[in-house]
């Protein structure tokens, strides 16, 4: 049984306006913590006692604290669209974004099982190639994609794995189901935010927090490192495992450092390698050490300029020999990009049926191919009411939010597809859930999305919460950091004996 939330009486008798006072969700949406009637969710209940206990002026004070902890650790992300190069804060919101305990069972079944798909189809795209063969995905499909790397074909990373870190991205629908809305499996990003998320949290809220139970993701850094090791060629106890990063100037870089040193490794750039007699080894005062393992954050095209772009400066020359040979181990592995491809998603459901006999355990959004002329031509007709993206693109660039475009916006989309049709893809907008947000005077519902992390080295871990990612602008849609967005911790609940 919920009960309406009330306003407090302080101990001189005064009364404290409730967080949650004026709240109420968006009509059509999901909300977190709060059914549709205004009255708290029972699995989020004793979340949204605990927070109607403070009144603004205190999450008011606690929000600075907690702002000034971020600048003062130096959590930051920078905007590759910004010219004036400034790194920048990351958003923080001190309502937490809550998951019941059998509601997460079941995401950690689906995110699992869609990994192992996803691995068992990079396996197969270049290896023997059945799905292809078979026709259950179009072969111009995959072997277009530019995440698609012939010459990888016939190459097996150690252990046959190729997704060691993939971030999922979901969204919950209407109903309160969450469906998967793309996948990464490149070089996801975001994980270190979780940790000093929840690092904040803990130092802000510190009597709430030890009250809420709430699953701890600590752990990370140790099952990525173990996961990594147990890659290596000559054995997990000789491992030699490193972070390779583009550099400073690289949007994610904050993470780069962030979990190398969270993981003991050292974080290396491109010219602190080096190869030789189709090894790899890093330059050290004491001499030149062979590296078994390279967590490398960053994309295919330029690792090596012997194989692919000439131009880069940040890969390594031979590395990709070194790879083929079997004497490294890359995690990501690969070739990986043509799995996140935007137009290969709309596959996943068949992957799960073909590869694991299974039927999906997570659904995912409507797809519609621009590669398929009769798909294309529905696109063009209704782009006033879809969104359409880029199938390359990430972080929210090259991406259409058609119910929001001008005109002359969804015409020129028109004749991007027309030009490209291979480019691109669309799917209905789905009206995200929301969450309680501190916007500054009150708290209102901003929209969020999820983006759990699952590590895989033997065998699949998932990290209990993710990054939920906030549309801090009122009416928005769009999660992105890059456009705006911001960020909540995810508490996973645990079951508790009452």
């Amino acid at each position: 049984m919920t009960r309406p939330i009330r306003p407090l009486r302080a101990a001189g008798g005064s009364l404290v306006p409730s967080l949650f006072e004026t709240y109420r969700p968006v009509d059509g949406s999901f909300d977190e913590l709060f059914l549709a009637d205004g009255t708290p969710r029972p699995e989020a209940l004793q979340v949204v006692r605990l927070f109607e206990t403070l009144g603004p002026t205190e999450l008011r004070s606690r929000q600075r604290l907690a702002d000034l902890l971020f600048l003062k650790h130096g959590i930051t992300f920078s905007v590759y669209s910004d010219e004036r190069g400034v790194e920048r804060i990351f958003p923080f919101d001190l309502i937490p974004r809550t998951i019941a305990p059998l509601e997460w069972q079941r995401l950690r079944r689906g995110l699992e099982q869609r990994v192992a798909a996803l691995n068992a189809f990079l396996a197969d795209v270049y290896g023997d190639q059945r799905i292809l063969d078979e026709g259950r995905i179009p072969r111009e499909l995959v072997e277009g994609s530019r995440g698609y790397l012939r010459v990888l074909r016939g190459i097996r990373p150690p252990g046959g794995v190729y997704v060691h870190v993939a971030g999922i991205d979901l969204i919950r629908r209407p109903d309160g189901a969450f469906v998967v809305l793309e996948d990464n499996i490149r070089t996801p990003s975001g994980v270190s935010y979780v940790l000093e998320n929840r690092s904040v949290m803990k130092r802000v809220h510190p009597q709430i927090f030890d009250s809420a139970h709430v699953a701890p993701v600590d752990e990370y850094p140790l099952r990525l490192r173990a996961a990594l090791d147990s890659l290596s060629p000559r054995g997990a106890g000789e491992a030699r495992t490193v972070v390779l990063t583009p550099g400073p100037y690289n949007s994610a870089y904050f993470e780069h450092c962030f979990l190398a040193r969270q993981m003991g490794c050292e974080l290396v750039h491109g010219q602190d390698l080096f190869v030789w007699n189709d090894r790899v080894y890093v330059k050290t005062t004491r001499g030149p050490a062979p590296v078994d393992v390279i967590y490398r954050r960053i994309d295919d095209a330029f690792i090596d300029p012997e194989v692919f772009r000439p131009d880069s400066l940040l890969g390594v020359p031979g590395l990709v020999k070194a790879y083929t040979r079997g004497n490294l181990a890359l995690a990501n592995a690969l070739g990986n990009g043509v799995a996140d491809d935007k137009a290969v998603y709309a596959f996943v459901p068949e992957m799960i049926r073909f590869y694991l006999a299974e039927e999906p355990v997570l659904d995912q959004v409507a797809t519609f191919l621009c590669a398929d002329p009769a798909q294309c031509e529905h696109v063009l007709q209704n782009i006033s009411s879809l969104v359409v993206k880029a199938v390359d693109e990430s972080g929210g660039y090259g991406m259409l939010m058609g119910p929001q475009a001008t005109a002359a916006q969804l015409e020129a989309h028109r004749e991007r597809i027309r030009a490209n049709p291979r480019g691109y893809i669309a799917q209905p907008l789905v009206e995200l859930s929301t969450c309680p947000t501190w916007c500054g005077q009150r708290v209102a519902p901003r929209r969020v999305d999820l983006r759990p992390y699952v590590v895989t080295g033997r065998s699949s871990w998932v990290l209990p919460g993710g990054l939920t990612r906030v549309a801090l602008v009122d009416g928005s849609y769009v999660v992105n950091s890059s456009q705006g967005g911001g960020s909540k911790d995810t508490w996973v609940l645990e079951e508790v004996e009452r």
